[in-house]
């Protein structure tokens, strides 16, 4: 009994021991945590108490131009697609894709047996006709003769019913002469159109330039003109000179005029830089895609940019002499644009601008900003009007410049 007694003693006296521990323990974290709490308030009211720092940039005049760049498309200075102007059949062909042809070189010869055909046949009739204009001259000569004997007769030898019906006659004949002639110049102009035709026999290049697709093959069946239904022969450009397409956005359009001078860079031929100017330009502004329609045509003797290239075009614009900012420093608002300007005691003013022209990475402002302001990049929604910032002036206006502090 006195065993389980002391036992019983030990146990109680452990588990007080463990008790004041461990109450011990708990007033020892708990004054830890009191501790670190009051640590974190103090340093976040300190904080707090620091202006925020933020990346501020010099409003600058904008340079006297600036370069836009834009997608563009060559295309040849004449295509065409060459159909046949007779029907037959391909009897060869001497120009394959590719080839670089001369004006008048012969592309390809189509047999036409029914041309020929009709061809002997109106030659056949202008000989019938002719023969036929000699008949009626024959007779109208006869009757030349007999009315003139019949003309002269005294009075009371022959009737004058008689005289005037030989005058009759002499005058039908000379009609059936003129009718006569009148069928054989009929005749030969179908001879002379058939002959014209034949020329076509022989399919010609329209001019110097390149074959770019060849749809024909020996006896190929081919007809005339240019219908839907009927298969062109071949297909040639010339490139040089070559054009180039590009569409200027309508935020451009009015600074793009002829002569504008441009660079032209293709990727095939990234080495080579093509110079040249505004040729023309459509004078309106599309309204489908809001762009207004440029052409340049350059040089291109060497034949190395082709028709239907992507190429990158490069035009010098000139600028107003307004202020520009970057793009990052716009704040877009439900009453427009504006910016947050640091004054000279760093105190923070939201301004409103006028976007006179977006470039890109950078804006030309028209109102609202000029020379010399200090305007915050990439603000966010913790800056406020009114607010006391520390300025961190930036000399790079790069889209790359990093994002201000917090």
């Amino acid at each position: 009994m006195d065993k389980m007694a002391d036992t019983g003693r030990k146990l109680k006296v452990f588990a007080g021991i463990v008790a004041v521990v461990l109450l011990v323990g708990f007033f020892l974290v708990h004054h830890m945590k009191s501790a670190d709490e009051r640590n974190l308030e103090r340093a976040t009211t300190a904080s707090a108490s620091e202006p925020l720092i933020v990346n501020v940039i010099m409003v600058q005049k904008a340079p006297s131009s600036f370069s836009l760049t834009l997608p563009g498309e060559t295309a040849a200075w004449y295509e065409s697609v060459i159909y046949a102007r007779v029907d037959g059949y391909v009897a060869r062909w001497n120009a394959d894709i590719g080839d670089h042809v001369k004006k008048g070189q012969i592309l390809a010869t189509i047999d036409t047996p029914d041309l020929d055909a009709q061809l002997a046949a109106a030659q056949a009739k202008v000989k019938a006709s002719q023969a036929v204009v000699v008949a009626r001259q024959a007779d109208a000569e006869f009757a030349k003769t007999t009315y003139e004997r019949w003309k002269d007769s005294p009075r009371g030898v022959v009737s004058e019913q008689e005289r005037e019906a030989k005058k009759a006659g002499h005058d039908s004949a000379v009609a059936h002469v003129n009718e006569a002639q009148a069928q054989t110049g009929l005749d030969q102009a179908h001879v002379d159109r058939y002959k014209a035709l034949t020329q076509f026999k022989q399919v010609t290049a329209p001019y110097e330039g390149t074959i770019t697709e060849r749809r024909i093959d020996i006896g190929n069946l081919v007809t005339a003109g240019s219908n839907a239904s009927n298969t062109s022969l071949y297909r040639m450009v010339q490139d040089d000179p070559i054009r180039v397409f590009v569409d200027v956005p309508q935020s451009a359009a009015g600074d793009i005029k002829v002569d504008t001078p441009v660079l032209i860079i293709a990727g095939n031929v990234s080495e080579r830089v093509f110079d040249g100017k505004v040729t023309r330009t459509a004078g309106a502004i599309s309204p489908q895609t809001r762009t207004l329609r440029v052409e340049i045509d350059i040089p291109n003797p060497g034949h190395a940019l082709a028709p239907g290239m992507y190429v990158n075009v490069i035009f010098e614009v000139p600028t107003k002499g307004l202020a520009q900012i970057p793009a990052a420093a716009l704040i877009f608002r439900t009453d427009g644009p504006q910016v947050a300007i640091v004054d000279k005691r760093n105190k923070v003013n939201f301004q409103k601008v006028t976007i006179a022209r977006d470039n890109g990475n950078t804006v030309e402002i028209s109102s609202g900003v000029s020379s010399g302001d200090r305007v915050i990049l990439n603000a966010g929604s913790q800056i406020y009007e009114g607010q006391i910032v520390e300025a961190n002036e930036l000399k790079d206006d790069s889209p790359n410049a990093p994002a201000q502090k917090q």
